[in-house]
């Protein structure tokens, strides 16, 4: 998991350099990097679900999970509680948008074919490339993300190790069980919550996010029950 690791300590330290730079940025500038950010997680959310569409077997798949999860997220309340959470242990933190920030960067950093088949890679071929690719990127973003939104976005780290983590593991055990369909029908609900994240940065729409979460299992459970039936 060395291409795992190296991509985690890549989001650590930049986020470290971005704090450091966090307390020079004038207000006026931290705006153009919310609208930066914002319009860059449309371009990436936009092109993660188009480019995937001709690689599901069903086009449906994507829309049953989209509404699946928004009810299950919306009566978890998972967005409401995240942000309460993160509002709580960095009180005041950029006005509240310490939140929205964490949780754009956690699905930039893990949603996308880098950070998703990176992992595969690594488990059957010890191939590291992708992972060293998408660490460069994440490293920079990362910088970026911190500069914006200060040390909070620090814990995006963890997260990304047991996102990748797992897809490392499960191609261990079971290099079949990850399918291209799999992982495209995966992409396009990733892409479709980058999106949202991307229209709650630019004050468009609040999508809440992190409600639509409980998504990302409805394809797995698809794909286990295509492949048990």
């Amino acid at each position: 998991m060395i291409g795992t690791i190296v991509n985690t300590v890549c989001i650590v330290v930049g986020t470290l350099v971005g704090t450091a730079l966090h307390k020079g940025v004038k207000a006026s500038y931290k705006e153009a990097l919310y609208t930066a950010l914002g319009l860059a997680s449309l371009a990436i959310g936009l092109n993660a679900t188009i480019s995937n569409f001709p690689k599901t077997d069903s086009s449906i798949v994507f829309i049953v999970s989209i509404a699946i999860g928004a009810v299950v997220g919306t009566k978890l309340d998972i967005d409401g509680r995240f942000k309460r959470l993160v509002n709580r242990k960095h009180p005041g933190a950029e006005k509240g948008r310490l939140a929205e920030g964490l949780s754009t960067a956690i699905l930039l950093y893990c949603i996308g074919p880098l950070s998703m088949l990176g992992p595969v890679l690594s488990a059957l071929q010890e191939d590291q490339t992708l992972l060293f690719t998408n660490a460069t990127l994440d490293f920079v973003s990362s910088i970026i993300f911190a500069s914006t939104y200060g040390i909070g976005m620090i814990a995006a780290a963890p997260v990304l190790f047991c996102w990748q983590g797992m897809f490392y593991v499960a191609a261990k055990f079971s290099a079949t069980a990850l399918s291209d369909s799999l992982m495209a029908d995966l992409l396009i609900v990733g892409g479709l919550l980058i999106i949202g994240s991307g229209l709650s940065l630019l004050q468009l729409k609040d999508c809440k996010t992190l409600n639509l979460l409980p998504a990302l299992a409805i394809p797995l459970l698809w794909h286990l029950l295509k492949m048990l039936a």
